[in-house]
């Protein structure tokens, strides 16, 4: 009799166990969702600074002198960013409206405040950038605790002494377990870190300010505008 009580209190304990791990454990993946989809939109900024970035390419009028935009801005080969060099400008930016007394005048005035349109966006894109990767810390710091504050070895083990009927009545994790997933359950405890390499947002360019790259722009559009005058009137007519 004293050792059904006892086994009893036991189990109850155990139950209690597994339904605070489960309570806090629901909240962690409503953490890691909520950072995921604050990922999607930063990935929808992302974008949104990437179409300034063809905007400025776009004024680069040929190749060659898109090339060296590239250089000068060091964009990495192969990245997020290169690929925004490379697309189609699609006009779905803010028109810039630009005055002057001459053609030259104004291509240059155009290039000048379409990189700072494009500063100003990469520096707004950066912040976001650095409070996603702060609150991926945190959340990890949150997982980290979590696994120490539940033992889960116990856990498996008692979960494992119950039937299959057992644990399709309770439901465990949400989910039934078929006996081949028995086998596989202390993984299904597990929650794993998240690594913000997986979040996949593009690293934020280092752009040097306005400031720093009126001159440089200034002698690119002069060049620009004498080698492809026809285009550069084109483009702002």
């Amino acid at each position: 009799m004293e050792d059904d009580l006892i086994s009893s209190l036991t189990r109850q304990v155990k139950e209690e166990v597994i339904e605070n791990y489960l309570q806090e454990r629901r909240i962690l993946e409503l953490q890691i969702e909520d950072l995921h989809k604050q990922a999607d939109q930063l990935l929808s900024c992302a974008h949104n600074t990437g179409r300034r970035l063809s905007r400025l390419a776009y004024l680069m009028i040929h190749p060659e002198m898109m090339s060296r935009l590239v250089n000068i801005l060091k964009i990495p080969p192969s990245s997020f960013w290169s690929a925004c060099m490379e697309a189609v400008f699609s006009r779905r930016v803010q028109f810039i409206r630009v005055r002057a007394l001459t053609e030259r005048a104004r291509f240059r005035k155009l290039m000048i405040e379409a990189y700072s349109r494009l500063y100003r966006m990469m520096e707004i894109y950066r912040q976001k950038h650095e409070s996603l990767r702060a609150e991926c810390r945190a959340v990890n710091r949150n997982i980290e605790k979590f696994q120490k504050n539940f033992d889960l070895l116990t856990i498996l083990s008692f979960l494992r002494t119950l039937d299959m009927q057992g644990l399709e009545r309770k439901n465990v994790l949400g989910e039934n377990f078929t006996p081949a997933e028995m086998a596989s359950l202390d993984q299904k405890l597990y929650v794993r870190p998240v690594a913000f390499e997986s979040l996949a947002v593009p690293e934020p360019l280092v752009l040097p300010r306005t400031e720093v790259m009126e001159t440089i722009l200034s002698n690119l559009a002069q060049e620009i505008y004498l080698k492809h005058k026809k285009q550069v009137r084109r483009l702002l007519s």
